[in-house]
Formats: C-alpha cells, sequence, structure tokens
C-alpha cells in the first residue's frame, strides 16, 4: 500500500456492514485468541466499547464497493468508573510502518476522553518488542507482568496511561490482586488483599478464601449460598492478628431487610449476636459513624485499609450486596480493587485493579439496600500480628 493511501484512510466507528472485514482482518494478524463474528458484533451493539476501523473511503461512483479495512482498535469501559482498556488493535499487513498504528491508538485515547476515563490500560504480550516500544513512545508505563497470561505464547505486561487531568497526584497504595474464585467469596478476597498489603508474609490462597467465609458469612440470599457480613469479617481479621474498627450506619442485623424466611431470620440474627461477642473479646472496635470520603483518605494515609460494601448495581446493574478493597485517592477518585472479574465481558484482572471511582459515584455506590446501609471493616496491622512475625523472624 502507498503511503498517501494509508494517510488517506478515515478512522471511524465500526457499522454492521464492517464485520465480515473485521473477522478477516483478525484471522490474519492473530494466530490465537481471536476475536469471532459474534464478538465483533456484540462488541458493536451491545458492549460498553468503542469499535473503531481504519477504512478507505467507498468512491462515490461506486457506492455497492466492499468494505476495505486495515485496521481496528477496540476499547472496552468500565461502567462505575473511570477506567477504559484497549482490548485489542490490528494493524493489517500492507499497512504497517506507516504510523497507522499510532493513528488508531490515538483515536482510542480519543475515544477514552471523550468518554470520562482517566486512564487507559492494556496488556501486550511481553516478547512484542514493536507493540511494547508503540505504547512506551506514547506515554505508557508498564505495571505489571503476568506469568503464563498467553498460555504458551507467553507472559503479559500490564501497561497504563492517564489520559485525563496528567498533573493530578494520586495516593495508590501496592496491594496485591486476588481475584475471587467464587461468587459468594467477594468478602473473604477484599480482606485477604488488605492482610497481604499490610503484611508482606501473609499469602492469600483459594483455601483461605473459602475458611475466612466459613467464618464470617451470615448471608441467606433467595438461592445458592450467603455471603460475609461486615462484623464476620471484621472477626476474622482480628482473629488473624489485625486491628480493626467496625463502621456501620445501623445496629440491626445487616441484611435482614432482604430475608422473608422467619427461620432464615432468626439463625442470622443468632450468628449475628455471635460475631458481636467475639468483638467485644478481641476488643476490637464498633462505631456506629461511618466515615466521610476526606476521613476515609486520612485514614488511608494514616496507612488503614477500608474494605467497603457496595451496592453492584453501579457497576453491573445487578442488586446485590459487594466487597471491595479501597487503595488510594486523590483529589477527585477514589480506587478500588474489585475482587469478582466477569470474564463472560471480555475482562481482566486489568479493568479490575485500582479502579478510579469519583468521590461522588462512590458515596452513591457505598450503600445498600432501601435501608441505605453502610459498612466498612477498616485494617491495620496490629500489635499482636508484628509480634507473631518478629517470632517467626527469630525462629528463621
Amino acid at each position: 500500500m502507498a503511503e498517501k493511501t494509508t494517510a488517506a484512510l478515515e478512522i471511524r466507528p465500526a457499522r454492521t456492514e464492517d464485520v465480515r472485514a473485521l473477522v478477516a482482518l483478525e484471522e490474519a494478524c492473530f494466530d490465537y485468541d481471536r476475536l469471532s463474528r459474534r464478538n465483533f458484533l456484540w462488541m458493536h451493539r451491545r458492549a460498553n466499547a468503542a469499535l473503531l476501523v481504519a477504512s478507505a473511503p467507498i468512491p462515490e461512483d461506486d457506492p455497492t464497493r466492499e468494505v476495505e479495512l486495515f485496521g481496528y482498535s477496540l476499547v472496552l469501559f468500565h461502567r462505575g468508573t473511570s477506567l477504559a482498556r484497549l482490548y485489542s488493535i490490528a494493524v493489517a499487513d500492507g499497512a504497517r510502518g506507516q504510523r497507522l498504528g499510532v493513528r488508531l491508538l490515538e483515536a482510542a485515547e480519543a475515544e477514552a476522553v471523550a468518554r470520562g476515563a482517566v486512564y487507559l490500560r492494556l496488556e501486550v504480550r511481553a516478547d512484542n518488542v514493536a507493540a511494547i516500544q508503540l505504547y512506551e513512545s506514547r506515554g505508557y508505563v508498564p505495571f505489571e507482568r503476568v506469568e503464563g497470561y498467553y498460555g504458551q505464547h507467553g507472559d503479559a505486561l500490564r501497561f497504563e496511561k492517564r489520559v485525563r487531568f496528567p498533573g493530578l497526584e494520586s495516593q495508590v497504595r501496592a496491594v496485591p490482586y486476588y481475584e475471587q474464585k467464587t461468587e459468594f467469596t467477594c468478602g473473604s478476597a477484599s480482606l485477604m488483599m488488605a492482610m497481604a498489603a499490610l503484611d508482606p508474609t501473609y499469602t492469600p490462597s483459594p483455601q483461605e478464601e473459602l475458611q475466612i467465609w466459613r467464618e464470617a458469612t451470615t448471608i441467606f440470599m433467595t438461592s445458592g449460598h450467603g455471603g460475609c457480613s461486615p462484623h464476620g469479617l471484621a472477626v476474622a481479621a482480628a482473629s488473624r492478628g489485625f486491628d480493626v474498627t467496625v463502621y456501620t450506619n445501623s445496629d440491626a442485623v445487616p441484611f435482614l431487610e432482604g430475608v422473608r424466611d422467619e427461620a432464615k431470620k432468626e439463625v442470622m440474627s443468632l450468628v449475628h449476636e455471635d460475631f458481636l461477642a467475639k468483638l467485644d473479646a478481641s476488643h476490637a472496635e464498633v462505631s456506629a459513624s461511618v466515615p466521610s470520603v476526606e476521613e476515609l483518605r486520612a485514614s488511608m494515609d494514616a496507612g488503614k485499609l477500608p474494605i467497603v460494601l457496595i451496592s453492584e448495581y453501579r457497576l453491573t446493574r445487578k442488586k446485590a450486596p459487594h466487597w471491595v478493597l479501597l487503595t488510594g485517592h486523590d483529589e477527585r477518585f477514589m480506587y478500588l480493587h474489585d475482587p469478582g472479574v466477569d470474564e463472560d465481558e471480555h475482562r481482566s484482572a486489568t479493568d479490575y485493579m485500582h479502579m478510579p471511582v469519583l468521590h461522588a459515584d462512590f458515596e452513591r455506590m457505598a450503600r445498600f439496600g432501601r435501608s441505605r446501609l453502610r459498612s466498612i471493616v477498616m485494617l491495620q496491622k496490629g500489635r499482636s500480628r508484628a509480634r507473631d512475625r518478629r517470632k517467626r523472624e527469630r525462629r528463621r
């Protein structure tokens, strides 16, 4: 392809009639993990995404000529957050070396900015030197390496770029990310991430995830397993030597309003009473004054980590309670780890790490149910935990 032809290409939103050419381009550019015709149609019609294509203008004297595509970029947006991910970018062989990849990346960044994203993230094979050079030249910074991400095809590097508010200084803590292994263990997964950040000797595991869930659960759902209550999570944290405070705006049994069966309500009440007794014995604090955003920011600056109950509706449109871990903040955003990766939506952990949420959106998100329940479990490294660690170090 001649250079002037490449320069004449237009980058525009994809149309339904582009799908056949997109599939052909995908098959020509990639050997594995290809998007199918169904995938492209879903991305175009239903996903919270921007699918952009580089196409040659169709001559006015031949409007029936088939669409010819030379590249595309696909950006996924995360509902309820200010985060976007470059899912894929492809350039046809005949168009390479002529800055079409740069143009597609710039178009993806412009779309991210237009939709209010603060960060644009991506994953790339660790041995894809040309792509890495492109991203680094555009200001992308690597923040994690994932071994075996592409299976037998190798490791991945995760990159990110702040595409809005470049001068905004964020205080974000290095917190190991852990993806929950079941639908009902968001609380225990969030607690394990907090404990791993506060104590580098602590290692999360699927066995520990289920053990904490067994210790902390009190909720009956309409079907399936229940999840963790704030007081149960606090009991589990205190029993592992961490200092913990439970903040809640209600002294009622959490989530009782969502249960109709009187026998189940009685069980929940008994379990809740047991949690309160154990918290009292452990000298953990329970407070009816829930911290404001500014107070949460001050707590994080002091080294504490808040596990926050949110309504999942603002993220997934599911009306369910959900636990997340706050990892940082700045003047506009709260940053959080969400342990619940939805792979059916073509998501990966990249979409759920340090997710930026506007202060006002976070305040609306951090309450659940008709009672507007607000609950935060605040962790910090306990004196007993520090003593246990020193004993282990002396025995080595």
